[in-house]
């Protein structure tokens, strides 16, 4: 009797930490979300429908309440079903952009651990094969937290443009602004999708480049149709004489730029540069917008050669080393990629 008090006292010391009128909900249903402010849009409500309208997805917020019922700080979270019949395999994920979203008078580091205590809890409980974190404000950001939850965390990359100091072209060099508007003269263009027809050409090309990227996880196309329809997002395609040859999908959150999803036919136009289009078009759209920053959100391990990053970087942005987080389900795969990847 005393072992079970002592451990009903331990569990709620844990989700409760110093922060004692704070309570963690995960909320599963967009219709029971309380009201609440949402600047960062991979945690908004808009999301949340978003990936609830979207098949193989399944949202989850969770939520940092006050005694009074009014929320303090959320984050959202989604399972994400994989499978693939050549080669065959299904799973689940879970996945997490950003740490969440803060009122200004919260302990941030000590909410973020009560809320990834819960959303942790969450995943094991639905069985996802691995959990992952990215782009993280800042490196260091909830590390004790993810260590006492089992996370590790793997060196990656990302590419940071500023926009508010300097017009984008100032930042090229003077071959490749020559090169941009030699192709812009031979008849390509960037804008944004018009139609049904476009989304569909758009996403197919998407799903074509992304079918050789092993590690790149390619959504279904409702998730593109929702994002289409909302003025956090903008999808654009980059055409030659009417045929889609590159295209993107960007988000726009809290006065920055996203750059989420990219492809192109670079290997059958090569002389057209349709990946330098499309990727010059999302900064000056940003730029033209007001939009304080452009991140590229993934470009991928910090290898002493990597090609996409050079090129990322050709338009004059910054690299910055940040922590993702993974979190193995099966202990021994967990425990084994840890200590791979340790520092």
């Amino acid at each position: 009797m005393e072992i079970a008090i002592v451990c009903c006292i331990f569990v709620f010391a844990k989700y409760n930490s110093t922060l004692m009128n704070l309570t963690v909900s995960i909320i599963s249903k967009s219709e029971e979300l309380p009201q609440m402010e949402c600047r960062d849009f991979f945690h908004s409500t808009k999301m949340f429908r978003i990936a609830e309208k979207t098949p193989g997805f399944t949202p989850f917020m969770a939520i940092a309440q006050r005694e009074d019922g009014t929320v303090a700080a959320h984050l959202l979270a989604t399972i994400r079903r994989r499978g693939s019949w050549i080669p065959p395999y299904l799973f689940t994920q879970g996945r997490i952009y950003g740490e969440g979203e803060y009122d200004a008078d919260v302990d941030k580091d000590e909410a973020f651990g009560l809320m990834l205590d819960a959303i942790t809890a969450k995943f094991v409980r639905r069985l996802c094969l691995y959990v992952e974190f990215s782009n993280m404000s800042q490196k260091m950001f909830g590390y004790r937290h993810f260590r006492r939850n089992k996370y590790f965390p793997i060196n990656w990359q990302e590419v940071h443009n500023s926009l508010h100091s300097a017009p984008p072209e100032e930042r090229l060099a003077d071959k490749m602004l020559q090169r941009i508007e030699r192709t812009y003269a031979n008849g390509v263009e960037t804008r944004e999708i018009k139609n049904e027809q476009e989304l569909d050409g758009f996403y197919r090309l998407l799903k074509n480049f992304y079918r050789t990227k092993i590690r790149r996880f390619m959504p279904p196309k409702e998730l593109f149709e929702e994002l289409n329809k909302q003025g956090n997002a903008r999808l654009f395609v980059t055409l030659y004489h009417g045929k889609i040859i590159g295209g993107s999908a960007c988000v726009y959150s809290d006065a920055n730029a996203y750059l989420w999803y990219m492809g192109s036919k670079r290997k059958s136009f090569p002389h057209l540069h349709p990946e330098r289009m499309t990727v010059w078009h999302a900064i000056k759209y940003a730029h033209d917008q007001h939009y304080r920053h452009i991140y590229f959100i993934d470009v991928g391990l910090p290898y002493p050669k990597n090609q996409y990053r050079e090129f990322i970087l050709s338009f004059g942005g910054k690299p910055v080393a940040k922590y993702r987080w993974f979190r193995f389900t099966f202990p021994w795969i967990n425990r084994l990629l840890s200590w791979f990847y340790r520092e």
